[in-house]
């Protein structure tokens, strides 16, 4: 999938280009709003960004992994290396504090991230300081056409970029979700 971005000043506007996107076939779940007004983006009934994933918990988590595993590996390697693991406890305690270093290390990564913009927002955090909105749709290599259609009937709409977009089976997956939960409502 690939993530267009747009800015816009104009809710309304976004409103409409929603509405188009979701009439063209595009899931809901694939269109977001990055924006400071978050009641207006409510009141437009627009999607938008969950305030968890504005932060960067989950990249750093995963920056924080990339540096638990070599500590882990280095842990079980030392021990190895150090005969060690020849001892009674064999292997156990050195496999568990490997566990506990990089369960430390992803945490760690977590916490620091969740005080930091997300690295997929950070170019646009003085835009929408400045009262502007981020819009953002994840698409598929075939519904590429249609959002080019839809945008080019909204000439308001700044271009902003192109970026990588959430995995299809996360859409896929919350779109299901909220089919179900919509089937449970009535």
């Amino acid at each position: 999938m690939n993530r267009h971005y747009y800015i816009s000043d104009n809710l309304n506007d976004l409103e409409s280009v929603e509405y188009e996107l979701e009439a063209s076939g595009i899931n809901s779940e694939q269109i977001h709003v990055l924006s400071e007004k978050v009641a207006d983006v409510e009141q437009h009934h627009l999607h938008e960004v969950n305030s968890l994933l504005e932060q960067d918990a989950v990249h750093s988590g995963e920056i924080g992994a990339v540096i638990g595993l070599p500590l882990a590996a280095l842990v079980l390697g030392g021990a190895y290396w150090m005969g060690w693991t020849e001892s009674a406890a064999g292997w156990m305690p050195f496999i568990f504090l490997s566990i506990v270093i990089l369960g430390f290390c992803i945490w760690e990564g977590g916490f620091f991230g969740f005080q930091v913009t997300n690295t997929h927002f950070r170019n646009f955090k003085q835009l929408v300081t400045e009262g502007k909105h981020i819009f953002f749709v994840d698409v598929e290599p075939n519904q590429e056409s249609v959002l080019d259609q839809v945008i080019r009937q909204h000439p308001q709409l700044e271009i902003a970029g192109t970026g990588a977009a959430a995995p299809h089976w996360t859409v896929a997956w919350q779109h299901k979700w909220h089919q179900f939960k919509r089937v449970i409502s009535g």
